[in-house]
């Protein structure tokens, strides 16, 4: 009680000696988000309103000058654009069967790894070490695996089925090249879906179970009725994180298949690429990355509200 006393005045003059000098406890607050929040601004904000800007321009990088205002001639563009639609279509594949693959079997492996059995913390390290990985590295490394000369993936199947090994390529066959991104990034990210439902399934209260098995309630009964409505919230808010990363992603499928056989796996993020960097189209550019903004942020908030009431 004494050194409560004590260290009364020190506090009370601390408090008088910053009041006189003019700076309240909000305002020391502000002074140090301030610089974050303005960096944020300069990072995030200003790039967003620049891109707006020149998505209604003809603006080209390689050839400097005043850019001509052309109003909504590139969105038009864009929308009506055929071969743009086909991108737009391979990039739905992606993601749906993506999220579809990651989805089952992150939950088969969180239900597997919270069993606890012996050893399960080994094997959960092992599952997660795809995730740990570059993008760009694991691009390059099924690179190397899928190669028909050299790569072990077309012996195993040529083990299995008979067939030369140089008879068939993953990459390079326009029915198996779409299945083939979508394989590489399953195997990349269900360790993080398996996280998240693994977080899902011991956030579950044991007396749950116990109480159902008190009620003589089967394994599958109790995982259609506990834990499937109780996960379910997890698994909405992965489906939301690996849709809005399998949407943009670039990377791993530049590296794999830069787009190809042809166009088949040309996600609209390599499209995007190609209009800003190779054919230097910046305004249409800006166009087509305002509208993957728009989309993905407006999708978002839907399935925002979606997964609200779900918990609710």
């Amino acid at each position: 009680m004494a050194t409560v006393d004590a260290y009364a005045p020190m506090t009370d003059r601390a408090r008088s000696l910053r009041r006189a000098r003019g700076l309240s406890d909000r305002a020391i607050v502000w002074l140090f988000v301030a610089p974050t929040m303005a960096l944020l601004l300069a990072i995030n904000i200003f790039p967003l309103i620049w891109a707006v800007r020149l998505s209604f321009t003809g603006f080209m990088a390689n050839l400097p000058g005043a850019a001509s205002f052309i109003g909504f001639d590139n969105y038009r563009d864009i929308l009506t654009d055929e071969d743009m639609w086909a991108h737009f279509q391979a990039t739905a594949h992606f993601v749906f069967f993506t999220i579809l693959f990651q989805v089952l079997l992150g939950l088969g492996l969180a239900l597997l790894i919270n069993q606890k059995f012996r050893g399960h913390g080994v094997w959960t390290t092992l599952i997660l070490l795809p995730m740990m990985l570059s993008p760009a590295v694991v691009g390059n490394f099924w690179t190397l695996l899928f190669q028909p000369q050299i790569g072990p993936f077309n012996y195993v199947i040529s083990f299995l089925t008979g067939a030369a090994p140089s008879s068939f390529t993953m990459i390079g066959s326009v029915e198996l090249a779409p299945w083939t991104i979508v394989l590489v990034n399953t195997w990349m990210w269900t360790p993080y879906v398996m996280l998240i439902c693994l977080a899902g399934l011991r956030s579950i209260p044991d007396y749950i179970y116990e109480a159902a098995e008190v009620d003589r309630a089967s394994p599958l009964r109790q995982f259609w009725s506990i834990t499937l409505p109780m996960v379910t919230p997890f698994l909405m808010l992965a489906v939301l994180f690996q849709a809005i990363q399998s949407f943009e992603m670039f990377d791993m499928v530049n590296l794999l298949t830069s787009g190809g056989p042809g166009s088949v796996t040309e996600l609209v993020s390599i499209t995007l690429k190609r209009e800003a960097f190779e054919k230097w189209n910046t305004g249409y550019a800006s166009a087509l990355a305002v509208i993957l903004f728009v989309t993905t942020f407006g999708a978002a908030n839907i399935y925002v509200k979606v997964l609200n009431r779900v918990k609710q």
